[in-house]
């Protein structure tokens, strides 16, 4: 092992106290020496992704409400920019609703959960100038003045040598490991990775949030969609009801039959009621998102009713590649495959020598009147290499620690990776079925209203008793709430879509 270099010799003033020309020259070979070799390559491997094969297509695509991509030239999908043709910015305004577009816009500024986010970013993004640090020198200085006794019968003593003096010390020391084997950059390379990691967490929970928010307040429209269909249907059974007792007043109707209206009435009313418990519930979680005072937030009745005002939003898919650079939580596991790749650089320079440059100088005297002078100037300079011999295998088992930490970091990519492409599909497959679902269910609706209408007329012409118009009105409203159910959850689904296919967010925003 190479011992210390050091030297201390008195600096030479002329006026003024400066270095020597040869002690510059001698640093300046130095620090060039070193810093040529820290520009060598890092030890470990270089990252590159972890491969993954896109499918050329999506396969659930059936849907009027996804717009497929144009036909590739040449017969084969080529991969395509992030935004090209896709949602982008506040993609929840393709919804024209200025309520939920006012919502929406107090997430960024309100909500607690991702002001956590940010705060965990901006934490990760510190500790790159951490890491950084380490590239450069330290630097120290300050004085010191002290009175000190020494004893007369010590080794130190002489004859005529004063055993009670002063020391005043003004002095600055300097300390660098160059990064020859590139562990710092690693170290750095991880820190950075950390960082866009945590920023691709914070635009995941936004775009969750984000998402959350348009699911939860469309279905709050739905619901209203909902209690205006009862409260239609429980005009239409108070008129039943009437008819019934009228009926019975003129001695053509039974008691039987106003039991049973009365029944259906108040039966419709408690349905009426319940709605109110979803409802404030959904109600409630809008109110949390957006960081609101619940005692003093509500939504204004708004029924979800689809027309030419409100249409299901026409939303573009793009090719499957371009699902690898939207999706957030695709590019988190991605930077934390490559933070760990970086971790194996750092454990294999476990194996090189640490080498340390130090130097320091000052002055240094026992009389304030010559502390500031040439003679009392005093320097080093210093270097030091230490190689560690035996560790009984732990470099190598935190190597391979380091290597099996990756393949579980390109694993779980991969893994988000095929839970991305499940998502997309189950949400294109779900907008498919769901709208063959509902046009099933209108002409179920326009069949039971027939059915009604006929036996209310039957009933009132006292062909049949009241039980067929009562069976005919509940599978009408079972009918017709099942139609707003439907279109709910087209809804619904079509927000899920938006969020499976990362919103408007693409891996360009990462911060580099």
């Amino acid at each position: 092992m190479p011992a210390p270099l050091a030297a201390e010799r008195p600096f030479e003033f002329t006026g003024c106290p400066t270095l020597t020309a040869s002690l510059f020259l001698r640093l300046g070979w130095v620090f060039m020496g070193a810093a040529l070799l820290t520009g060598c390559k890092p030890v470990g491997p270089n990252y590159n992704r972890p491969a993954y094969d896109a499918p050329p297509a999506y396969k659930e695509t059936g849907a009027t409400a996804v717009i497929p991509p144009p036909a590739p030239a040449g017969g084969a999908w080529q991969p395509a920019s992030p935004s090209d043709g896709l949602l982008r910015g506040k993609w929840w305004e393709i919804y024209q609703d200025p309520q939920l577009n006012q919502l929406e816009e107090r997430i960024e500024a309100s909500n607690q959960t991702l002001r956590q986010a940010l705060e965990t970013y901006l934490a990760a993004r510190d500790q790159i100038t951490v890491a950084r640090a380490a590239l450069y020198p330290t630097l120290s200085a300050g004085p010191s003045i002290s009175r000190n006794n020494i004893s007369a019968n010590g080794p130190s003593a002489s004859p005529g040598k004063p055993t009670t003096y002063n020391d005043f010390v003004i002095g600055g020391q300097a300390s660098w490991e160059p990064d020859f084997w590139g562990r710092i950059r690693r170290t750095v390379e991880a820190a950075r990775a950390g960082a866009q990691a945590s920023a691709a967490d914070q635009a995941n929970i936004d775009l969750s949030l984000h998402a959350e928010m348009a699911a939860d307040y469309l279905q709050l429209r739905g619901l209203d969609a909902q209690t205006r269909l009862l409260a239609a249907t429980i005009a239409d059974l108070q008129d039943q009801l009437d008819l019934t007792q009228r009926r019975l007043a003129g001695g053509i109707g039974t008691e039987v039959d106003v039991a049973q209206a009365r029944t259906q009435l108040e039966t419709v009313r408690a349905q009426l009621v319940d709605l109110g418990v979803a409802r404030a519930q959904y109600e409630h979680a809008i109110g949390t998102i957006a960081n609101l005072n619940l005692s003093a937030f509500s939504i204004p009745f708004s029924p979800l009713v689809q027309s030419q005002d409100l249409a299901l939003p026409k939303l573009p898919i793009g090719v499957p590649s371009q699902l690898l650079e939207r999706r957030p939580d695709i590019a988190a596991a991605e930077r934390r495959a490559a933070a760990a790749n970086a971790q194996i650089g750092i454990a294999v320079s476990a194996f090189y020598p640490t080498i340390t440059l130090n130097g320091g100088g000052g002055f240094e005297s026992m009389n304030a009147g010559t502390w500031i002078q040439g003679p009392s100037a005093l320097w080093s300079l210093g270097a030091q290499a230490t190689e560690l011999l035996f560790d009984a295998g732990r470099r190598h088992a935190l190597t391979d620690q380091a290597r099996h930490a990756y393949e579980a970091q390109a694993a779980g990519y991969r893994s988000v990776v095929i839970a991305a492409f499940n998502d997309v599909e189950d949400q294109l497959s779900g907008l498919m079925i769901l709208e063959a679902e509902s046009a099933v269910e209108q002409k179920a609706v326009a069949s039971a209203q027939h059915s009604r209408d006929l036996s209310s007329q039957r009933y009132q012409g006292g062909v049949t008793s009241y039980l067929e118009v009562l069976t005919a009105e509940a599978t009408l409203l079972q009918n017709q709430r099942a139609a707003v159910d439907l279109q709910t959850r087209q809804f619904v689904s079509s927000v899920g879509l938006v969020r499976a296919l990362g919103g408007g967010w693409d891996a360009s925003q990462l911060p580099k």
